[in-house]
């Protein structure tokens, strides 16, 4: 397996994928992609740097200043190096160029526009300002932009935030001032009192804040209770204070009393219109505002479309509202079109809506009133309603808002394509669920409420519903509610709906009841329309408007997880009559009425999705139609072959691609798997398991490869029941061709699924030890032999663990020559490039073979990227550089890891960019840059999230070792300790060798040499274990000096002529070629030092030279016979 790698290392991959990358310190910090997403900034520590930095966008700040803040005042020991390790895991989640190295410190390279706090600063001064200028309007617009970004409380991950957010805190107070006085000046009294009556419980001595209140008292025709609001401020500032209301409270309260307003707060007349006051507060969407006012300033007709739920109505009035009143002087007029039935009614509608069914027919209308007098019935009551339309339009310039048009699309297309063909002072404003078709319309989409005007919709609505709510309340009822928002979709009207929940039941009640969504979200307004007061409502309204074949469709794709492609699309909801181009255009109707999301992916192709409330709907509806299991087989059967087909893919120039391709397609991979083993289809779990063995081993994903790999062995025999079989030699892969398989493939696909268990099982070796499975192992040697063509592929290659695990290593050269010569005469060039590698690995462990490791490596290196294949690459440069560390060739070692780190970055193998980093790392300790491989070392312990099972044991080791050198041996007990406990195994040796041989050798740092000696005696038991002859031949020599330098340490001739006998014994089994370590040099010349002060020269020499006789064992006897003082 790979080892390593390199600090000197840029992650570029990291960089790459997440682009520009934004940051929020106003609540839980965070960062985001352009996309929104947010990247993983695990944590507290993590994120109390980012914070740190991101306090000062753009500027150096220095390491004396970043400890004292992410350690609040108590750093660690070695506080620049777990700094430096600590801005090494936060490069790694964010990028590397995104935190930059300077003089005495790191700076975040980011502008002040890319963190949220200086965002809000900047749009809360541009409102200020704008209210200060006499333009409310704007100042709105911006101010609620400005708050929107408030997440919860100011640098909330900042360990000593106090002042500094309290500074802050109150800076969102003046903005939210600001903004209440912008929505009074727009004449939305009624609207801003119930926020203002609860700002002003928190805020009671606040006057600017209570004379707002008073404000919009009075500007409701409260006055009474303005009089009577400042009485009681009046009492709460002499009783608090001891002082009296401010000129500005008094001057209001002289104004109350005399019931009459300044002149200028003077509304002026009413435009004609038919807009109601919104009775709730409107939650963001500030850019859309934005964006709608010019695309009504730019065209004629302009359509909202989104999903059911999704704001459209609410964002049509809003913006009606911000709009200059002289833009249309005739007027903004709402026509209502959901409870019109009849497509023949709309015009009829419309002209109710205006106001002007008596309109007299003289100008524009008058040819089409002819037209209509010579049709009959509901045509020429239809006809009339036009006529009168467009002579009452004609001559005025007027907003029409045409409020829900896709039950009546085509009538709704009709009556705007006349109007506006004839009446140039019109401009429409349509809402609906698609588009209306119209030459020169403007389609604007309304897109889901982004996470954190999610959060506040429902934090405002919430908190109507229960007073006193807050989604920041804590950690769990925020993540509760960003759960209730995410699942929901970011649909303002689910939102509102599960609000309304409050009443009775707690965010995570709510969370965890979202599977039943349909039966959850019940209670809404019951003042709005049915069709909007459940949400099974909105969605049964969509799908009533379709027609049988997009029902068919829309039921079919709830099959897929995470999205699909049109091929996949058409190949899963398509059947026999219609075809794949049917399924095309289907879905492309579906994209049109807002029931299905399009977006492009990374590779350039449109995806297709649906929203999470949509698929559950299309899940039941798929379930009642009673062709689940018939639409399931065909996603099973579409996903098999993409995984199948992929799968050679992995091996060569197309690699990158066909890993991209599979993690895109990961969930629905993972859904066909359900459905094969769901189904217990034996042969369909078995193809799947083998085609995704690979990518599982790349991405390191080894829990999902056990647990697919036991559910897919469970459907069949033990392929290693005894008696066993031997297997035959195959040259076709179990994966060549689609199920079904002929019976030899049958069974070697078990075999093989069974190998895929066996290496999936991380650290757990214990599990295999017992009798019963080491008769299995036993078994799965006996089934294959060397050179079979099935053993030089994976993954019945992987039967060369089960040979390590019984003690086959002595026949181990001879597996690994035979696998490269099948490889060579099969022609199986990627095989063979594998099978050197692998042998190179094994032989680096051997100081004698080392010279053909490296002849191997480079063979493999050069077949490796002939193919194009990065991670075998990575692998050979990783076998070449152990060659060359084992030779004591550091610097050769140093630029072969950070070769191979290059490949797996490119690659995105993560886990193995750990591996070869650590390799790395340890190389540097033996460069005298020990340093700068121990922040490597933190920086990868420190990283949960992509380090795999490889990587933490050996990165435990070697901080261990590094940190003892270094003198710091209770950190490095530390480490030995964890690595004890987090992958112990009691009956490997070659793991006990290599922590009690570390903890004795700490002893004897620390002056402990009765315990170094009692430690060093246990770790020599497992000295001719064969495994770990074959990976540590030195350990044994290793643990000898060790015990000779604690035999030393205690004392007296007998116990340091001993100990000279042992350190001859030791230089004399030294492997041959073995090139020692620093680490095993001190520890010679330490007990060396020991023993002759002990005995003297010649004694000593002696003594050394009669140990030089001892084998072995004879030496581990001698060490046995010494006791332990106080034993």
């Amino acid at each position: 397996m790979t080892s390593g790698g390199g600090a000197a290392v840029r992650t570029a991959a990291g960089v790459t994928e997440n682009g520009r990358v934004r940051y929020g310190i106003l609540g839980t910090t965070q960062a985001l992609r352009d996309d929104g997403t947010t990247l993983s900034v695990g944590g507290a520590r993590l994120r109390a740097l980012l914070t740190v930095l991101a306090l000062r966008p753009g500027r150096t700040v220095p390491v004396g200043l970043l400890v004292d803040e992410v350690w609040d005042g108590e750093p660690p020991a070695d506080a620049a190096g777990a700094l430096q390790a600590l801005v090494g895991r936060l490069r790694r989640a964010i990028g590397h160029e995104a935190v930059a190295s300077a003089e005495n410190g790191y700076r975040l390279a980011a502008t002040p526009e890319a963190v949220d706090l200086f965002r809000f600063e900047r749009l809360a001064g541009e409102g200020a300002r704008a209210l200060a200028s006499g333009d409310p309007a704007r100042a709105l617009g911006l101010l609620d932009e400005a708050l929107a970004l408030w997440r919860g409380p100011a640098l909330a991950d900042l360990p000593d935030r106090h002042t500094e957010a309290a500074r802050w805190t109150a800076r969102r107070l003046d903005a939210r001032r600001d903004r209440l006085a912008a929505a009074l000046r727009l004449g939305r009294a009624a609207e801003v009192l119930p926020e203002l009556t609860a700002l002003c419980g928190e805020h009671p001595l606040d006057e600017p804040l209570q004379a707002l209140r008073l404000g919009a008292l009075r500007d409701a025709g409260r006055t009474a209770q303005a009089l009577a609001a400042y009485d009681e401020v009046r009492t709460l500032l002499a009783d608090r204070l001891g002082t009296g209301p401010g000129a500005e409270l008094t001057a209001l309260y002289t104004e109350l009393l005399r019931q009459e307003r300044p002149r200028a707060a003077t509304p002026a007349p009413a435009a004609p219109g038919n807009l109601r006051a919104r009775l709730t507060s409107f939650v963001g969407r500030e850019r859309e505002l934005e964006a709608l006012r010019g695309d009504l300033a730019r065209g004629r007709l302009v359509t909202l479309l989104g999903p059911g739920g999704a704001g459209k109505t609410r964002l049509s009035q809003e913006v009606a509202d911000t709009v200059d009143p002289g833009t249309w002087p005739d007027g903004i007029w709402l026509a209502e079109l959901a409870p019109v039935d009849d497509p023949e009614a709309v015009p009829e509608a419309v002209l109710a809506a205006l106001g002007a069914r008596e309109t007299v027919l003289s100008g524009a209308g008058s040819g089409e009133f002819r037209a209509a007098e010579r049709a009959s019935g509901d045509e020429r009551a239809a006809g009339e309603s036009v006529a009168r339309l467009t002579e009452y339009c004609s001559r005025r310039r007027m907003l029409l808002l045409l409020d829900n048009c896709e039950h009546v699309i085509e009538a709704a297309a009709a009556l705007a394509d006349h109007l506006l063909a004839r009446c140039p002072g019109l401009t429409v404003l349509a809402t609906s669920r698609e588009p209306l078709g119209v030459p020169g319309e403007a389609v604007r989409p309304v897109d889901p409420l982004p996470d954190p005007t999610a959060l506040r919709l429902l934090a405002e609505r919430g908190a109507a519903a229960r007073p006193g709510f807050r989604v920041d309340a804590d950690e769990a009822t925020a993540a509760a509610a960003a759960e209730i928002c995410r699942r929901l979709d970011g649909l303002p009207l689910a939102i509102e709906l599960a609000a309304a929940r409050l009443r009775m039941l707690t965010p995570q009640q709510i969370a965890d009841r979202l599977d039943d969504r349909f039966r959850l979200l019940t209670s809404g307004s019951r003042t709005v329309l049915p069709r909007q007061q459940t949400l099974r409502a909105v969605v049964d309204w969509s799908w009533e408007l379709l027609d049988d074949d997009e029902r068919v469709t829309l039921r079919r794709l709830s099959v897929f997880a995470g999205g699909c492609t049109l091929e996949a699309a058409e190949a899963v909801c398509a059947d026999g009559t219609g075809g794949a181009g049917d399924a095309a255009r289907l879905l492309g109707s579906l994209v049109d009425k807002s029931l299905v999301v399009a977006a492009p992916a990374e590779d350039g192709q449109m995806r297709y999705r649906l929203l999470e409330t949509v698929g559950e709907y299309a899940a039941e509806r798929l379930e009642e139609s009673g062709e689940r299991d018939a639409v399931v087989h065909r996603h099973l059967v579409f996903f098999r072959e993409l995984a199948r087909t992929t799968d050679p893919l992995l091996r060569g120039s197309g690699q990158l691609a066909a890993v991209r391709l599979l993690q895109r397609e990961y969930e629905n991979l993972r859904t066909a798997l359900r459905h094969a083993v769901a189904a217990r289809d034996e042969q369909e779990a078995l193809c799947m398991v083998l085609s995704l063995s690979w990518y599982w081993q790349i991405r390191n994903l080894r829990g999902d490869a056990l647990h697919w790999a036991d559910a897919a062995a469970a459907l069949g025999p033990d392929p290693f029941a005894l008696p066993v079989e031997p297997a035959p030699s195959l040259h076709e892969r179990c994966t060549d061709a689609p199920p079904p398989m002929r019976q030899e493939l049958l069974e070697e696909a078990r075999r093989q699924v069974g190998l895929v268990q066996l290496v999936s099982m991380d650290h757990a070796m214990d599990e295999w030890t017992n009798e019963e499975s080491m008769a299995r192992l036993r078994a799965i040697v006996a089934t294959y032999r060397a050179g079979q063509p099935q053993t030089c592929r994976s993954p019945a290659s992987l039967w060369f663990y089960a040979v390590m695990l019984t003690g086959g290593v002595a026949d181990l050269r001879h597996l690994l020559d035979e696998t490269v010569r099948g490889s060579r005469e099969f022609g199986y060039e990627w095989e063979l490039a594998a099978a050197l590698q692998m042998r190179a690995n094994v032989l680096a462990n051997r100081p004698d073979w080392a010279g053909e490791a490296h002849t191997d490596a480079d063979e493999s290196l050069a077949i490796f990227t002939r193919l194009g294949d990065e991670w075998g690459m990575a692998e050979a440069l990783s076998s070449r550089g152990e060659a060359n560390e084992k030779q004591g060739s550091y610097a050769r070692a140093a630029e072969d890891y950070q070769a191979a780190i290059r490949s797996a970055e490119r690659l995105g193998a993560l886990a193995q960019v750990s591996v070869l980093r650590i390799r790395y790392a340890s190389v540097l300790t033996e460069l005298g840059r020990g340093a700068e491989g121990e922040a490597i070392m933190r920086e990868v312990l420190g990283d949960e999230r992509q380090t795999g099972h490889e990587a933490r044991p050996a990165a435990r080791l070697f901080m261990a070792m590094w940190l003892g050198r270094d003198g710091r041996t209770d950190e490095a007990r530390e480490q030995f300790t964890l690595l004890h406990e987090e992958f112990k195994s009691e009956t490997m040796a070659v793991f006990e060798g290599f922590v009690l041989g570390g903890l004795a050798w700490l002893d004897n740092l620390d002056g402990e040499y009765a315990r170094g000696l009692e430690r060093s005696r246990r770790a020599l038991k497992g000295m001719r274990d064969p495994l770990t002859q074959m990976v540590a031949p030195q350990m044994a020599v290793i643990n000898l000096v060790i015990l000779a330098w604690s035999l030393a340490g205690l004392g007296g001739p007998e116990r340091s002529a001993d100990a000279a006998r042992l350190l001859g014994a030791g230089r004399t089994h030294l492997p041959e070629g073995h090139f020692m370590n620093a680490m095993e040099r001190e520890n010679f010349a330490r007990a060396e030092a020991l023993v002759r002060d002990g005995l003297g020269d010649a004694a000593y020499e002696a003594a050394y030279a009669e140990g030089g006789g001892l084998s072995l064992e004879e030496a581990a006897a001698l060490a046995d016979a010494e006791s332990v003082p106080g034993s």
